[in-house]
């Protein structure tokens, strides 16, 4: 009598006379894996895939080769220069403002607590909440002369270098809610210090990602001789920069990455996860209370 002709599960119409040795189903060699011992199938590939464990950083994040998150950012950044250079009016439209006037002729004029009445606010103060955020995707247009091009350059080149390392360490998820928590921190201290100043740029998300990189190199006990050389040469960068930019946008991100950071670093490994999205939350609510704060305090002063 002749034996039956066995298939892949997978694929009938292919002879198979090797079974995977989990499921001890036919495989045909398209769907054959090998295993530690014999071959597995796809499906039971993929299952065994699942029930191992992810690696972790040290401060909780899954490992990745790739940056795909800096790559993003810097991506999103470009994206919008180049918006800028097709329409220039973005930058007073999105661009961080506390509070400003437009007049009837369209011009941008500063805050006062009485202006005529065909005079329109703009700004934080006017509702425009989104101003914390977008303002950190902009940057100086090339009609500020020279360092208007070397603004994005620079910054996007600091972003590559620090970026990926902590990314890194942190994972995506960590670190994207670090990158905007540094931007909003930014901001907000621009409008607590400087609400008639107008602010672009990632600088202030960037100052947090490079307190982020100290933070972290003290937790896992780095060589502090050479992270102190690199944390300097952004604290010079900040005195230099303080002249065109926003120092204040600068010393915000510092302090709310630093801040953020500290919850990450040091949080216990039993409750790792429940206590950093506890000070990243903790720090979120701080910045916006201030900013809720600071807008109550300059719109109680009465329009014109």
């Amino acid at each position: 009598m002749q034996p039956s002709v066995t298939t892949c599960y997978r694929h009938p119409q292919v002879e198979s006379y090797v079974r995977c040795t989990r499921c001890d189903r036919f495989i045909c060699p398209d769907c054959m894996r090998e295993a530690a011992v014999g071959h597995q199938c796809v499906e039971c590939v993929k299952e065994g895939n699942r029930s191992i464990r992810q690696a972790r950083t040290v401060f909780g994040g899954r490992i990745s080769a790739v940056p795909v998150v800096t790559y993003a950012l810097i991506a999103l950044n470009v994206l919008a220069y180049l918006g800028e250079l097709v329409r220039p009016e973005l930058v007073d439209r999105f661009a961080m403002l506390g509070a400003g006037l437009i007049g009837p002729d369209g011009g941008h004029y500063l805050y006062q607590d009485a202006y005529p009445a065909d005079f329109h606010v703009e700004g934080v103060v006017a509702g425009e909440w989104y101003r914390l955020i977008t303002g950190a995707f902009l940057h100086l247009p090339p009609t500020q002369g020279t360092f208007g091009v070397l603004h994005i350059v620079l910054n996007m080149l600091s972003l590559w270098n620090i970026g990926r390392a902590v990314e890194g360490g942190l994972g995506r998820s960590r670190y994207l809610a670090l990158y905007l928590l540094s931007a909003l921190g930014g901001s907000v201290l621009v409008l607590l210090i400087a609400p008639e100043q107008s602010a672009v740029g990632a600088s202030g998300a960037i100052f947090g990602l490079a307190a982020a990189y100290y933070v972290m190199s003290r937790r896992v006990g780095a060589d502090m001789a050479a992270v102190n050389r690199f944390i300097a040469g952004f604290l010079i960068w900040m005195v230099i920069s303080a002249s065109f930019t926003s120092w204040q946008g600068h010393l915000g991100g510092l302090l709310a990455g630093g801040a953020v950071t500290l919850a990450y670093a040091y949080a216990p490994r039993n409750r790792r996860t429940l206590v950093q999205a506890g000070g990243a939350i903790a720090v979120l609510v701080l910045l916006v209370a201030l900013a809720v704060l600071k807008v109550s305090e300059v719109t109680g002063g009465g329009g014109g």
